[in-house]
């Protein structure tokens, strides 16, 4: 039961959570532990109606909009994973070739 309006969902792009956005009474996003549906966390805030929520492409920060016309971003899914560095190219032309001498 989460105790008010549910506003907006959003699927977590690297855990199994569920960030819901809320209104009256807190006014506040909650993260879900998918599919035991516990509450692992409140976020509060904002101090009218949570309108939208957008994730940011690594799927780790959240910005929020409310009805009190503020924009809060939060660092709700953790951090993002270190990407791994890209081979070397040998820029020398025909180098994908064998040589002969």
């Amino acid at each position: 039961d989460t105790g008010s309006q549910v506003c907006s969902l959003l699927w977590s792009k690297n855990e199994r959570e569920l960030l819901s956005s809320h209104g009256f009474t807190q006014n506040q996003l909650t993260l879900w532990k998918y599919p035991s549906m516990v509450k692992m966390a409140e976020l509060t805030g904002h101090t009218s109606r949570v309108l939208y929520m957008a994730q940011s492409p690594d799927g780790c920060t959240v910005a929020s909009a409310a009805g009190d016309e503020t924009l809060r971003f939060w660092n709700v899914f953790g951090v993002p994973e270190v990407a791994k560095t890209a081979p070397k190219v040998n820029r020398e032309p025909f180098s994908h070739l064998n040589r002969i001498r």
